[in-house]
This record gives structure tokens, C-alpha cells and sequence, in this order.
């Protein structure tokens, strides 16, 4: 989102699974929000991988701050499967199956 590398897409997804995961946060007793915010990490992990891959730059256009941003955007990709797991514990801890 940093450098505008990625097209807005990328930064209305991220941000909106952002603010789901808030509302997950805040409301305990829904499990549609926790539910909501698992299936938008798991959709944001595939469009983060199209994403990376269709708009990486070619290296003799990659500057220091494209290449900070596509490492972000790497090490993001990365830990949302362990975000996926915590949220999955959380959803089980709420009462779902």
C-alpha cells in the first residue's frame, strides 16, 4: 500500500478484512463476525498471492521503497496463515463447530 505498487484493490481488501476483524474483536458472542473475518482472511490470502505475483515489479524498476513495500506485502502474506489458525481457536472457543 505504501508505494502504490499495488493497484487500490489490494489496500481496500486488506483494510476491509481490517475492519472486520475489529468488529470480530469487539462483539465476543457473534460467531457471524468471527466467521466473516476468517473467510476474508482466507480470501485476502489468495489475492495477496495474485496480487504479488501480477504487479512485482521487474528488477530494474524494483527501488529501495518498491522493494520495502513488496517485502511488507511478502512477510504479510506469511503470517496470515498463523492469523488464520489464532482466528480458527477463537472461533472454536466461541462456541463454533
Amino acid at each position: 500500500c505504501m508505494n502504490y505498487m499495488f493497484p487500490a484493490s489490494y489496500a481496500w481488501g486488506n483494510f476491509s478484512v481490517l475492519a472486520v476483524g475489529i468488529w470480530a474483536i469487539v462483539q465476543r458472542d457473534s460467531l457471524d463476525a468471527i466467521m466473516m473475518f476468517l473467510t476474508g482472511l482466507l480470501l485476502t490470502v489468495l489475492t495477496d498471492i495474485i496480487h504479488i505475483s501480477v504487479f512485482y515489479p521487474p528488477n530494474n524498476y524494483l527501488t529501495d521503497e518498491k522493494r520495502f513495500s513488496a517485502g511488507m506485502a511478502i512477510f504479510s502474506l506469511v503470517l496470515k496463515p498463523v492469523s488464520c489458525y489464532l482466528v480458527y481457536r477463537m472461533y472454536r472457543e466461541r462456541g463454533g463447530e
